[in-house]
C-alpha cells in the first residue's frame, strides 16, 4: 500500500515549506516527472489536509524555483526532472575556506546591516529590497586573510544569526535555511587595487593589489540568491573545481 508524506503539524517549520519540500521530493525521486500534470489544488488540498492557500503558495515557489509551471486553462506541469545517469557534472559543493588545510582560521563579523543595496550590488542582485550586508574578516594565524563582503536579501534567511553566519558556509546556510534551491554559482575573479579602508582592515598599504573574487548563487528560476565579494591579502591561495562522470 502506497503511503504519502504528510505534514508535521506539530513542527515549527511553516506548512507551506513543508508542502514544497514534500512535492520537490516526488520530482526528485522521479515519481512526478517532466511534462507531468500535478493532482489539482483541490485534490492535494485533500490528499494533506491543508488549506488551498498552503497549496498555492507552495506552488507558486515551486514555480519560482523552475520545478513547475502553470499553463492558463490547463493545469500546473513538472518542467524539471533528475538528472539522467550520463554525461559529466560538476561538483557544487563549495568551499569558503581557500587557504588550504591545517590552518588555524577564524572569521570574525566587523559589520552587519540591513539596507537597501548600493547600486554595484544591484547590478548583481538585481533586487530592490532589503538585503543584509555582512561585512566579515578571516583570520589566519593572527593574521588577515582576506576581507568578505555579503549581501542576502533578508527574506532568503529571516532572523540570521551571527554565530550562524559566522559557523557555515553561505552555500550551505540557503541550501539548509531557506527553501530556495541554489541551481548556478558564478564566480569571477580578477585583480584590483585595495582601497583604503579595505587596506586598512587586511593591515595593508593603501593600492596595494588584492585578489578579487565575486560569488553569485543564482536559482532555478535564475534570479540571483545572494552575492559576496572576497578581498584577497596576497597570500597563496589555491581554488578548485572538480569534474566528474556521472555513471
Amino acid at each position: 500500500m502506497w503511503i504519502e508524506d504528510t505534514v508535521d503539524r506539530e513542527s515549527q517549520q511553516k506548512l507551506y515549506v513543508q508542502m514544497y519540500t514534500i512535492m520537490k521530493g516526488k520530482i526528485a525521486k522521479g515519481e512526478w516527472l517532466a511534462g507531468m500534470q500535478v493532482p489539482t489544488e483541490d485534490g492535494l488540498c485533500k490528499i494533506y489536509d491543508v488549506s488551498k492557500a498552503t497549496i498555492r503558495h507552495a506552488i507558486s515557489e515551486l514555480v519560482r524555483d523552475g520545478y513547475l509551471r502553470r499553463l492558463q486553462g490547463k493545469g500546473t506541469f513538472v518542467t524539471y526532472s533528475p538528472p539522467r545517469n550520463s554525461g559529466i557534472a560538476m561538483k557544487t559543493r563549495l568551499t569558503e575556506e581557500m587557504l588550504g588545510e591545517g590552518v588555524n582560521a577564524k572569521k570574525e563579523i566587523l559589520s552587519r546591516s540591513v539596507e537597501k543595496p548600493s547600486r554595484d550590488v544591484d547590478n548583481y542582485l538585481r533586487f530592490s529590497d532589503d538585503v543584509y550586508c555582512i561585512l566579515c574578516r578571516r583570520m589566519v594565524e593572527n593574521t588577515p586573510a582576506y576581507l568578505e563582503q555579503s549581501f542576502i536579501p533578508v527574506y532568503m534567511l529571516p532572523q540570521l544569526e551571527d554565530d550562524e553566519f559566522c559557523g557555515n558556509p553561505l552555500y550551505d546556510l540557503i541550501q539548509t535555511r531557506s527553501h530556495r534551491r541554489i541551481f548556478k554559482v558564478v564566480q569571477t575573479i580578477e585583480i584590483t587595487e585595495a582601497r583604503d579602508e579595505i587596506a586598512a582592515v587586511l593591515r595593508m598599504k593603501g593600492g596595494s593589489p588584492v585578489l578579487l573574487l565575486h560569488r553569485l548563487l543564482i536559482g532555478a528560476d535564475r534570479n540571483p540568491l545572494a552575492y559576496t565579494r572576497l578581498f584577497g591579502s596576497g597570500r597563496q591561495y589555491k581554488l578548485q573545481t572538480e569534474f566528474e562522470r556521472i555513471k
